[in-house]
């Protein structure tokens, strides 16, 4: 049976994620250890909450240096949140705080077209997809652009091109980035454990690669 590794390091809400791959017959564990990091199939970084006080834990633990170690092993690695948030080089929540550097860009507040945009976003919210090649051949394959996924955040993820891009949402009038896939890296700024039969085929999807 597949090992799902999803990093506990005192950030996210690990049981929804945990009960989600229980579902999905695979073997989930929530570890910081490195050595069953290091044997798992696949590893996901969770996260909720501010940038900079998540990667200090992430840092302090030395977790930073076990994902490159697991992504330089060509295995399937998932940022959810927050987590796809600090695959970036940095963050300006709260002043700059430099990110795991992994995909080119940074994570900016979700602009607004008035003064009046409702912050967090919070609730559902279409996936568009973008990059049509990219996007058939990623984690979406099968997922429609008329489909809903469950957001929550303040920030959202500039990244320095489109290429790495797969979907994008709107919110309040402005399009912000949803998922981006870069190699055997994928990011999700939705929670699929929370958002149903389409997060459960995003997931199994991933599971697949």
């Amino acid at each position: 049976m597949k090992k799902v590794c999803v990093l506990d390091y005192g950030i996210g809400n690990l049981k929804s994620l945990y009960n989600a791959f229980k579902i999905l017959d695979t073997t989930p564990v929530l570890t910081s250890d490195h050595k069953k990091i290091k044997d798992s199939d696949f590893l996901i970084l969770p996260g909720v909450g501010a940038f900079a006080n998540a990667m200090e834990k992430l840092k302090k633990i030395h977790l930073d240096e076990a994902i490159y170690h697991f992504i330089d092993q060509g295995k399937p690695f998932m940022g959810i949140c927050l987590g796809m948030q600090m695959l970036f080089e940095y963050s300006e929540e709260f002043g700059v705080t430099d990110g795991l550097g992994l995909i080119k860009g940074n994570v900016i507040k979700i602009p607004s077209k008035n003064k009046k945009i409702r912050l967090p976003n919070i609730g559902w919210n279409k996936i568009i997809k973008s990059n049509t090649e990219l996007s058939n051949n990623s984690i979406l394959r099968n997922i429609r652009s008329e489909d809903y996924v469950y957001f929550i955040h303040s920030y959202c993820c500039k990244p320095q091109t489109n290429e790495n891009v797969i979907a994008n949402t709107v919110y309040e009038g402005v399009k912000l980035c949803a998922s981006v896939q870069k190699n055997n890296i994928v990011g999700l700024q939705f929670h699929p454990e929370k958002s149903g039969k389409v997060g459960f085929e995003i997931l199994k999807n991933f599971i697949k690669n």
